[in-house]
């Protein structure tokens, strides 16, 4: 039996590292003004960080970067487990074990983001939905394929019996009330504004404390959502795409692209603008019909303009422009997990209290110029640490984990 080694530089999909590279730039843009800036129309907003454009900002990153960036990047994580399994298999390992040890460390690592630097960690979500998704993996193409349709569709029936039925709030209730809990009896806060205050105000220290409470307030968050089934949705639909190497079929067919791209447009933008006006309104929460229509919007239209995106990215790839663009942002997306970490350092260090404490005092114009500003950052970077180093730092421990030695580091 063959010893596993990790993937080369050679053996690399540059598309998939070039589209993933794209993906974390759009959860920035998105996770910026909620996640770390805690941005609020309501609020009176002055001040030289705030521009007049703000709610013009919120509307257009609502219609066309809610939701559809985390979709892609599902759709290759999905992708990138097709190609793992394959690999494992080709190499007389045990596949679903190799992969279990893979989601095993990558949910550690976003554990220990979740607990140690920010509560929007998405990494620790998906590694749990990657071993629910290893159950299912055997299943026929088509099988999996109608099971990615309902669960992208399903949060439309979810959210009509969280209105109906109060026992359906029981998983998402349970975890809010412990995230309160520990807030009041370990933090000290005693509610969202006092939450706000300790992070634009507290130390470290005391950002560590909402983290503990910030786990459960999360997950309690993603239940409510409905993100399980929507990202097991992606995820199969990226299987399907990877397995076998079905994408090589895909991405020379300029027809069926074409197709993809016109049909995710045409029924993506009236649905996500429905949408974006939806959450003007910002009524998801109240469990009526208003959040009821924002589901639906949702379930009808994120998936479809993020499969657009990705057909209009590889049509793209292909012209001369694209295929330099691809070679520009390759690095910046194999080194995906070590920036999305960086992402959350810099948001953290810019907005909380043992930082620059930024928070309550910038608008979404700004945190999107911000957000471009810090990716061609990384763009340059990722560039210059991949001519001496074979990964990303977060991705060499990922790696060492996952083959339980650890990997060559520095290049030769």
């Amino acid at each position: 039996m063959q010893s596993l080694t990790p993937v080369q530089s050679a053996e690399r999909i540059h598309l998939i590292d070039a589209l993933r590279g794209i993906a974390i730039l759009g959860i920035f843009i998105a996770n910026l003004p909620v996640g770390f800036s805690f941005y609020n129309a309501s609020l009176p907003n002055t001040g030289p960080w705030f521009h007049p454009w703000d709610k013009q900002t919120v509307f257009i990153e609502h219609l066309l970067i809610e939701g559809k960036f985390y979709s892609i990047f599902s759709l290759l994580f999905g992708w990138g487990l097709a190609i793992q399994l394959k690999r494992s298999e080709l190499k007389g390992l045990t596949p679903v074990s190799f992969v279990r040890r893979r989601l095993l460390f990558m949910f550690l690592l976003g554990l220990a983001h979740l607990l140690l630097l920010w509560t929007g960690d998405i990494v620790a979500f998906y590694a749990l939905v990657g071993f629910v998704f290893l159950w299912i993996r055997k299943w026929n193409d088509r099988k999996l394929f109608i099971t990615a349709i309902i669960l992208l569709l399903s949060p439309i029936l979810l959210y009509y019996l969280k209105m109906k039925f109060e026992w359906m709030m029981a998983p998402a209730g349970i975890l809010y009330q412990t995230g309160e809990k520990i807030d009041i009896h370990v933090a000290g806060i005693g509610g969202f504004e006092e939450f706000v205050k300790k992070l634009k105000y507290g130390n470290y220290f005391d950002h560590l404390q909402t983290l503990l409470s910030g786990v459960f307030y999360r997950f309690g968050d993603l239940v409510f959502q409905s993100r399980i089934p929507k990202v097991l949705g992606m995820f199969i639909l990226g299987y399907l795409l990877g397995k076998d190497d079905r994408y090589k079929q895909l991405i020379t067919n300029t027809k069926l692209l074409w197709s993809i791209a016109i049909g995710g447009l045409i029924l993506g933008l009236p649905c996500n603008y429905m949408l974006a006006r939806y959450m003007e309104e910002g009524k998801y929460y109240n469990l009526g019909m208003e959040g009821l229509y924002q589901t639906i919007v949702y379930a009808f239209g994120v998936a479809p303009l993020a499969l657009a995106y990705v057909a209009l990215f590889f049509l793209a790839a292909r012209t001369s422009f694209g295929k330099k663009a691809v070679a520009i942002l390759q690095p910046v997306g194999k080194m995906a997990f070590s920036n999305y970490i960086l992402h959350s350092l810099v948001g953290c260090f810019v907005f909380y209290g043992f930082g620059f404490a930024m928070l309550h005092q910038v608008g979404p114009v700004y945190t999107t110029l911000f957000a471009f500003l810090v990716f061609i950052g990384q763009i340059i970077f990722s560039t210059l640490w991949l001519k001496y180093f074979n990964y990303g730092p977060v991705e060499w421990l990922w790696r060492s984990g996952t083959y339980g030695k650890w990997q060559k580091q520095v290049r030769s």
